[in-house]
């Protein structure tokens, strides 16, 4: 599996375990009672909460993604050749980590895919709301369409780099 690959997979399970996360809070705080019908308060708070620690979280965990493959790299380069230098290591992770035309254009195309589902969520939380749904319906409509659309850019982003991709 190729470094961007591996990233990817990482950030998709942080996104599903956070948004995870976020269902279980909201859903606890609701059975329970303490939300009011129709607090919006709570649930523009909530959805702000759960956007800095997906932040935060995804911060932490990227950072900690790099370490580890770098120490994972190096520690290969050591048990291949004892007598490897600190810059042959660096030379191996810096090619690890190299992008190309083609991991741009997976971007691209899977961020597309990403954009245009959480665009539709947006439009679908629109339409809601002129059908006299509930205001707290339509902000978790939207709040779940661009959740979901990260998730599903990087899943589309798996798909393009296990099938490969082409130009047209």
């Amino acid at each position: 599996m190729s470094y961007q690959e591996k990233r990817t997979v990482v950030s998709v399970v942080t996104g599903v375990l956070i948004l995870i996360s976020y269902f279980i809070y909201t859903n606890s705080k609701y059975q329970s009672g303490i939300v009011p019908e129709g607090d919006l308060k709570f649930w523009a708070g909530s959805m702000l909460l759960f956007i800095a620690i997906g932040i935060a979280v995804t911060i932490v965990i990227q950072i900690l993604f790099h370490i580890l493959l770098s120490v994972t790299i190096a520690a290969k380069a050591k048990i291949a050749d004892a007598v490897c230098d600190d810059k042959e290591i660096e030379r191996s992770i810096k090619i690890e980590m190299t992008t190309d035309e083609m991991d741009k254009l997976i971007e691209l195309k899977s961020n597309m895919v990403g954009f245009g589902f959480a665009g539709a969520g947006f439009v679908l939380a629109l339409i809601l709301l002129v059908l006299d749904y509930s205001h707290v319906i339509m902000l978790n409509v939207m709040f779940v369409s661009f959740s979901i659309g990260s998730i599903l850019e990087g899943v589309v982003q798996i798909y393009f780099y296990r099938r490969g991709i082409t130009n047209g």
